[in-house]
């Protein structure tokens, strides 16, 4: 497991309508929809709160990093509008970008496993090893997330998707390669990366 001494506060973009019909986005820049605004408004309130409470240091500590995919800098700018930070006061990074599914992206699992079934067998037999055709598996997605976390000099707010979220669990969340790919990542809610565990707020 990759060693990271700062603590990490990650969240997932808000909802988009391809999250609600449930279609793989990958490296799609899809918007953010109604809902996506709200949970990242929402989110950026609880964080403030929770950033400025006794105990947990100064905002100024911390780095803010976004994925430079739209749904995932509007997320951020909402969410730092709504801690009363300058919304566009926050860095870019590419490494932060979703995995891509390659010719998968835009479709839902029934129509991946009606186009590609064997692509889709494999794919459940070993999530985290497999590779989409044309795409990035989270096994590579991890070696480009253990890239950036090897740069991150400060305790961090990042803003990113859910494929990095499940990398970050297992490079620095203490969860196994095989169960990472599984876990759910919420939109709305913050997540905590810290001494080689993580905690939902």
């Amino acid at each position: 497991m990759f060693v990271c001494p700062h603590r990490l506060v990650f969240i997932r973009h808000g909802e988009t309508a391809w999250n609600a019909e449930g279609r793989l986005q990958g490296q799609e820049d899809i918007p953010l929809n109604p809902r996506g605004r709200d949970q990242a408004q929402s989110v950026g309130r609880d964080l403030g709160k929770w950033l400025r409470r006794d105990g947990e240091g100064p905002i100024a500590r911390y780095a803010f990093v976004a994925s430079p995919l739209g749904r995932a800098r509007t997320t951020m700018e909402l969410a730092r509008a709504a801690m009363g930070l300058d919304p566009n006061d926050y860095a870019l990074d590419p490494a932060l970008q979703e995995l891509s599914f390659g010719d998968w992206q835009g479709l839902t699992w029934p129509e991946v496993k009606a186009r590609d079934p064997q692509g889709a067998a494999a794919r459940e037999a070993d999530k985290w090893n497999f590779t989409p055709p044309g795409g990035e598996g989270y096994a590579q997605l991890a070696v480009r997330i253990g890239a950036w976390l090897a740069g991150v000099r400060q305790d961090t707010v990042a803003v990113a998707h859910g494929g990095v979220a499940r990398a970050l669990f297992n490079l620095i969340g203490g969860v196994p390669a095989a169960r990472a790919p599984l876990m759910d990542i919420w939109q709305g809610r913050i997540l905590i990366f810290e001494n080689g565990a993580y905690r939902w707020l």
